[in-house]
């Protein structure tokens, strides 16, 4: 049995259940470097530690609290994940996606990932929010790779790894809110380091605009689950050479808490409006 398939997600998520009192997420949300803030806007918020879940580890980088926190946002059941293990960190691409799979098998159909991100677009600006339009998965490394999970798709289909439906959703909760949104294309590297500015101009050239070091995995295990998925990128910094600063994590600290406030609304009206198509 793979100590993170589907067998090692039921027992996690029987323990998230029991401790939790989950009954039927509508949603469930993994939050990136710095969009933790999003979790103290859960009500009725109940908090189980990342080293307390079986199979789960604690988390290591800054903006990642390490928590599973189950509650109400815009009164609907959500399930978030606030931290990620990276595949930097020395974990295996299974590992990473793990939590999706605990988040279907406690019964979430529709995914919200979020990530910070560097700007690859030259019109971002930091602190924009930018819906996911697609991905490249620059990482080389794939989380189905191996043993077939009972559950899985062997081959999915990636032609649209995010639900246009849910994206137009986000454009509308956006719109109703007031809130600027940038559309765009994801790509995963590995990291940790930041691009070289060779590599910044390589991956425009490929159709990126944005980049960071997460989400990919997760987005294709989502997939492999049929589950239906959307997701957002706060900008937190232009990428490598593209301004003359140099780049730091505390730039991206200091970005998702300037944007924090237009992240919350919009997640939080986001998912008061979802109705999972794939139930």
């Amino acid at each position: 049995m793979s100590t993170h398939g589907a067998a090692a997600a039921r027992v996690a998520a029987d323990f998230v259940r029991a401790e939790l009192g989950v009954q039927s997420p509508a949603c469930a949300i993994i939050l990136g470097s710095g969009l933790g803030t999003l979790a103290d806007r859960i009500e009725d918020s109940r908090r189980a530690t990342y080293a307390s879940i079986p199979g789960f580890h604690a988390t290591q980088v800054a903006g990642h609290k390490g928590e599973v926190i189950a509650g109400t946002l815009g009164a609907r059941e959500v399930i978030a994940f606030a931290g990620r293990f990276h595949m930097y960190e020395g974990h295996a691409p299974q590992v990473s996606a793990f939590p999706v799979r605990v988040a279907h098998a406690l019964g979430a159909r529709t995914l919200f990932v979020s990530n910070a991100a560097g700007g690859i677009r030259r019109t971002f600006s930091a602190g924009d929010l930018m819906v996911i339009e697609d991905h490249l998965n620059l990482m080389f490394v794939n989380p189905l790779t191996g043993p077939l999970e009972p559950g899985d798709t062997r081959f999915p289909d990636m032609s649209a790894p995010y639900s246009p439906r849910l994206q137009q959703q986000l454009r509308d909760a956006a719109s109703r809110l007031g809130i600027p949104l940038q559309r765009g294309v994801y790509v995963g590297l590995l990291g940790p380091t930041y691009e070289t500015l060779a590599e910044v101009r390589m991956l425009a050239r490929l159709g990126a605009d944005a980049t960071g070091m997460s989400t990919v995995p997760e987005v294709i295990v989502a997939n492999a689950l049929g589950m239906e998925v959307a997701g957002v990128s706060l900008i937190s910094n232009p990428a490598a050479g593209l301004t003359a600063e140099k780049l730091s994590h505390a730039d991206v600290m200091r970005a998702a808490e300037a944007a924090g406030d237009n992240f919350c609304a919009l997640v939080t009206e986001f998912v008061k409006e979802t109705v999972d198509g794939r139930r």
